[in-house]
């Protein structure tokens, strides 16, 4: 039981990081955290339709991750006997 709690641990930080990175790549909608990086730059150039869409989904295949690890480590927390 030790390990798999240390495994969904490992698994949420992971998880948290890789998050924020994908939706901090995505193409922002005006305004907001992604002009201030130049993303207000690159509407003007336009992106892959594919590739927006791959990004969609990969981000919410991550963050299914992100919620079952926490989900997991809720439910060792909570029937975990001292």
């Amino acid at each position: 039981m030790v390990v798999l709690e240390f495994i969904l641990q490992v698994l949420l930080g992971l998880t948290s990081l890789i998050l924020t990175f994908f939706i901090l790549l995505h193409r922002g909608r005006g305004g907001g955290l992604s002009d201030m990086f130049g993303g207000g730059m690159s509407q003007a150039v336009g992106s892959s339709g594919v590739a927006e869409r791959n990004l969609n989904i990969i981000t919410v295949v991550v963050a299914l991750v992100w919620f079952l690890s926490i989900v997991g480590l809720g439910l060792i927390t909570k029937f975990q006997v001292i």
